[in-house]
């Protein structure tokens, strides 16, 4: 069973991305217009965080680094040079706050 980790009010969320670390992993949060999503932060191909990668077609983030796209709802592999997907995580929102699902 996993342990669900707050992120941050509901309404401090300004920007569309957010990264929280928890036990020495990065997980970056994002804000879509249909809810919350989380994925690892960094890439699968590089070491790379994809929280600094651009939104694009409004469910996929690319790479900054070598512009591998990923979808944030799923953590898919899009695109190469990523062949492998990125770890995705529940969330919640509850009593105004956003949660997210990590293993305990």
């Amino acid at each position: 069973m996993g342990k669900w980790i707050e992120v941050a009010a509901e309404a401090d969320f300004t920007e569309p991305v957010r990264v929280v670390e928890y036990d020495g992993i990065d997980i970056a949060v994002f804000r879509l217009e249909d809810g919350f999503y989380a994925i690892d932060d960094e890439c699968s191909h590089d070491e790379a965080s994809l929280a600094e990668g651009e939104i694009v077609e409004q469910c996929q983030v690319e790479c900054p680094l070598h512009g591998a796209r990923f979808d944030i709802k799923t953590g898919k592999n899009l695109s190469f040079p990523a062949v492998v997907p990125v770890q995705a995580y529940p969330t919640k929102v509850e009593n105004g706050f956003v949660y997210v699902e990590v293993d305990d």
